[in-house]
């Protein structure tokens, strides 16, 4: 089973709780509206993305979302050679001419995100992207991001086990 990677040896690292997800959703969705940027379409980066795109797609009453599975990290600061697509994937033919919001936990090296935004602006979308989390040395500037960090981060969703059966 697939999980957030045990990060207990690390010395130092960025701890995202259930209050400060809220806080910086809330945050997050309202420097996006301050924009002027009205989305018609909400699409998280799957897994990390897609509690952060749902808080955003209620904060902004916004009712078309959608993800794109990406797979990338394996383990704490350990990747794949390169972010892989997974099946299935986005209806991209519905999304263009559409204002699409990208929407992720975090921007680090930025291959992720790149390789998204290139998909989907490539079918005609006019993409911004939006983050929880962005890394300074990121090749890929996000445009709205409510924290930089060069931390590892751990995020409430993905901070224990899998839940097992119970016996």
């Amino acid at each position: 089973m697939a999980y957030h990677a045990d990060s207990a040896d690390l010395q130092t690292k960025e701890v995202l709780t259930w209050e400060s997800f809220g806080t910086a959703s809330r945050d997050l969705a309202q420097m996006i509206v301050d924009s002027d940027f009205t989305p018609d379409i909400i699409i998280a980066v799957a897994r990390g993305g897609l509690l952060p795109a749902g808080a955003l797609s209620y904060a902004m009453g916004v009712k078309l979302s959608d993800a794109v599975n990406v797979e990338f990290y394996t383990d704490v600061h350990e990747t794949l050679p390169d972010p892989v697509l997974l099946a299935p994937m986005l209806d991209t033919e519905s999304i263009s001419g559409k204002k699409v919001l990208v929407v992720d936990d975090v921007v680090d090296s930025g291959r992720t995100l790149a390789l998204v935004l290139e998909l989907l602006s490539g079918h005609g979308a006019q993409c911004r992207s939006a983050v929880v989390y962005e890394k300074p040395q990121s090749e890929v500037k996000p445009d709205y991001a409510w924290k930089t960090t060069d931390e590892w981060i751990v995020f409430p969703w993905s901070d224990q086990d899998p839940v097992t059966r119970s016996k």
